[in-house]
């Protein structure tokens, strides 16, 4: 019996269905490809789902991994910018309520705000927090050091870690036994100050840390009685996470 040419065709080719079920299939991966082009990647959900999947396909670790694809680079950058942006809000919410209690206690002239690449300076001058020659607190210096300790233990700030520097001029220590040097008055001032956030404002000790530059860290020359007084100082410095992870003690 002969058979039709269309007849043949039809046997030797694929069945008629499989042409529109094939459409179907491409247009839904399209469709799908379109989601993800649209989407927002969560890098860490991401990850973990492709490990997830890794596990269960029996895939091993090897050859390049899920972290260099471009994606993922993309969205933690994206959220490392997020965190950086949020810091330094934090940072200037904090400048602008220290900046509001200087000025209402008259130590605007006295203590310099300011925030630099490092995280938040706060600048004093030597005469606020001791007398000349000397590294014990001041009695006032107390209630501003205080001040200060509550803001830090607030949430937005209770995990940053905080630099106290000791500067002096470069005029010698004349008849002080306790300090024979420079070196010597900076480090005991920066390390009181360390101590009485420790001991009497109850900042955690871990966050904490002092430094003594003597007179080789000035911010004007040591020509006039004026710029000395500029260089006779303690920062306290409210760190950047950044900072912080470049610093080999931390």
């Amino acid at each position: 019996m002969a058979r039709k040419k269309g007849q043949e065709e039809s046997q030797n080719g694929s069945p008629a269905w499989m042409t529109t079920y094939g459409d179907l299939v491409t247009l839904l991966l399209c469709f799908f490809v379109l989601l993800f082009a649209f989407s927002t990647i969560d890098a860490k959900k991401f990850e973990a789902i492709m490990q997830s999947v890794q596990g269960s396909l029996g895939v091993l670790k090897g050859g390049q991994t899920i972290n260099e694809t471009p994606f993922v680079n993309e969205a933690l950058n994206e959220e490392q910018t997020t965190k950086e942006l949020q810091e330094l809000e934090d940072f200037k919410k904090l400048q602008e309520i220290i900046e509001k209690y200087l000025e209402q206690n008259g130590f605007q002239n006295e203590i310099l705000v300011d925030l630099e690449p490092r995280g938040l300076l706060l600048r004093f001058k030597d005469n606020v927090l001791f007398d000349s020659g000397k590294a014990d607190l001041k009695g006032n210096a107390n209630e501003t050091l205080v001040f200060l300790s509550d803001l830090l233990k607030q949430e937005e700030f209770k995990e940053k870690y905080i630099r106290i520097e000791g500067h002096t001029d470069s005029d010698p220590i004349i008849n002080i036994r306790k300090y024979p040097t420079n070196w010597e008055l900076s480090v005991a001032r920066a390390s009181n100050v360390v101590r009485f956030l420790i001991e009497q404002a109850g900042l955690q000790p871990d966050r904490l840390s002092a430094s003594g530059y003597s007179q080789y860290h000035p911010i004007a020359p040591n020509d006039t009685d004026g710029n000395k007084g500029k260089n006779r100082r303690v920062d306290i410095v409210i760190l950047r996470s950044d900072f912080v992870k470049s610093e080999p003690y931390y």
